[in-house]
C-alpha cells in the first residue's frame, strides 16, 4: 500500500486525482471531511493533499472553508484539442446566431449521459437558464441533450430511458414518449423542449455534423416557440452547417 491510503496501491498522483473526482455537477463544493469522504482516504492525507493542489490552482478554498474547483483547472481543460478546435470554430457563428435571434445560444456535447456545454452567449431577452459553460445537465430534459441522445449509441439511450426524473413537472418521464420524440427529432432534423429544464424557458437545437457523424449540438432558449420554431430552426441549420464544413 503506497502511504496510508485506504487504496491499495493508490500513488500520490492516484489519491490527488481521487479529490478533484470527488467534484461532480451536484457536488460542486465540499468540506475537508467530505473530500476524504468522497475520495475514500484519510483525513490527514486528504489535508495535505488538498494543501498543495490550493497553493498549484487546482482547488480553491472559500471564506466557508469549503473547496471548489480552482480556475487552473478550468484553463487546462479549455485546452483539450477537440473542445478547444470546435469551440474556435463555432465561436463566430454563435455570435452571427446571437445576433439573429438576440436568444441565450448553446454549443454542447455528450458525455456519457449527460450534456456538457462548452459555450453560451447569454441572450437580452428575461428568460431563465441554468446552463453555464462547463456544466453538465440531463440529455433528456434540454434541447441539445435530446440531439445528441437521439443520435447516441443504443446503450446510452438505454441507460438515460431507465433514469429518466423530473426536473420541472413538464419534463417528459415516459420512456414511450421520449423515444417517440427522439425518432421525430431524426425524421425533422431538430429537437424543441417546452419548459423541461427549467419554467418559463423553451428551446430547439440541431446536431452539428463532421462529414456524417454527429459531434455536438447547437441550439437557442426563447420564452416560447410559439410563431418563431421555423424561423429559429432555420438559423440553427445554417449556423450548424457552416461549423460543420469546418471542422
Amino acid at each position: 500500500m503506497a502511504g496510508n491510503s485506504r487504496q491499495p496501491g493508490a500513488s500520490v498522483t492516484g489519491r490527488a486525482l481521487s479529490i478533484l473526482g470527488a467534484f461532480d455537477e451536484k457536488h460542486r463544493s465540499l468540506s475537508l471531511s467530505d473530500l476524504a469522504a468522497r475520495a475514500d482516504l484519510p483525513l490527514a492525507t486528504t489535508h495535505r493533499l488538498v494543501a498543495e493542489l490550493v497553493q498549484w490552482g487546482a482547488l480553491e478554498r472559500r471564506s466557508s472553508g469549503e473547496y471548489v474547483i480552482g480556475r487552473r483547472m478550468w484553463d487546462i481543460g479549455h485546452l483539450s484539442s477537440a473542445e478547444t478546435g470546435l469551440r474556435q470554430v463555432a465561436e463566430p457563428f454563435l455570435h452571427d446566431l446571437y445576433g439573429a435571434t438576440l436568444a441565450t445560444v448553446h454549443l454542447a456535447v455528450r458525455e456519457g449521459t449527460d450534456v456538457v456545454y462548452l459555450d453560451r452567449l447569454r441572450g437580452n431577452r428575461s428568460v431563465p437558464v441554468v446552463s453555464k459553460v462547463g456544466s453538465h445537465l440531463p440529455l433528456y430534459a434540454t434541447g441539445v441533450g435530446k440531439v445528441l441522445l437521439a443520435y447516441a449509441p443504443p446503450e446510452v439511450q438505454r441507460a438515460v430511458l431507465d433514469e429518466l426524473a423530473p426536473v420541472t413537472r413538464h419534463t417528459i418521464v415516459q420512456p414511450g414518449v421520449l423515444r417517440r420524440q427522439l425518432r421525430q427529432v431524426l425524421d425533422r432534423g431538430y429537437a424543441v423542449t417546452v419548459e423541461e429544464m427549467s419554467l418559463g424557458a423553451c428551446s430547439i437545437a440541431v446536431p452539428i455534423r463532421r462529414d456524417e457523424e454527429v459531434v455536438a449540438a447547437l441550439g437557442v432558449v426563447v420564452a416560447s416557440l410559439k410563431g418563431s420554431e421555423q424561423r429559429l430552426y432555420g438559423a440553427l441549420r445554417v449556423a450548424a452547417q457552416s461549423i460543420g464544413r469546418r471542422l
